[in-house]
């Protein structure tokens, strides 16, 4: 099994690299979603998160508010890296968990698509790892029309991650999302072709 780290900044079209190589063949593991899981009620990530933040953090029902808790740890260094070692732990686990059953099912190419797989540490669980940069302009207009976050949100998060040059220094490949979407896929497309393929 092949196994490809997927990553870039916020806003920077990760999703949609991650969806034309799902449509190829690969099956793809989301590290956001699966943060997701890990915290939802009764799990132990559900209680790390409410031990660091109190219950102020929960909804009516008892879950954890992601836009409140968003909001929360991009504005506060501290905040966010107390939340990322409460969470990373048990997020690379459930990661690994999934990569060796589809190990076990001959899954032939698996994409874990993680924002901060760099800064995480998970390097070791990909083959290689392709980034994917665009540029701030596009990356603001994105997270404002599709997020709904204000610019002040949009600077707070930029601003929260590792830059898009480091990034693409650690990676072995740099997809670049200055043009459109159909100039994405053809990226995909022909790294598909030479690199993944090919290697059969």
């Amino acid at each position: 099994m092949r196994v490809i780290g997927l990553t870039g900044g916020i806003g920077a079209g990760k999703g949609e690299v991650a969806d034309a190589l799902r449509s190829l063949g690969a099956q793809v593991i989301d590290a956001d979603k699966t943060g997701h899981d890990v915290y939802l009620p009764g799990t132990e990530g559900w209680q790390r998160v409410v031990s660091l933040f109190c219950r102020d953090i929960l909804d009516s029902k008892g879950v954890i508010d992601r836009v409140k808790l968003g909001r929360l740890v991009f504005a506060d260094e501290q905040a966010r890296s107390r939340l990322n070692e409460a969470l990373h732990p048990l997020i690379r686990e459930a990661i690994q968990s999934r990569l060796e059953k589809l190990r076990r099912q001959d899954v032939p190419v698996v994409i874990v698509e993680a924002a901060l797989l760099f800064e995480a540490g998970w390097r070791d669980m990909a083959d290689e790892v392709w980034t994917v940069s665009a540029p701030i302009e596009a990356v603001s207009e994105r997270l404002q029309r599709g997020r709904g976050l204000s610019p002040q949100e949009v600077v707070q998060r930029v601003e929260a991650q590792s830059t898009d040059e480091w990034r693409r220094q650690q990676a072995d490949v740099v997809i670049d999302n200055s043009g459109g979407l159909d100039d994405l896929r053809r990226q995909v497309q022909y790294l598909w072709e030479q690199r993944i393929t090919g290697k059969w």
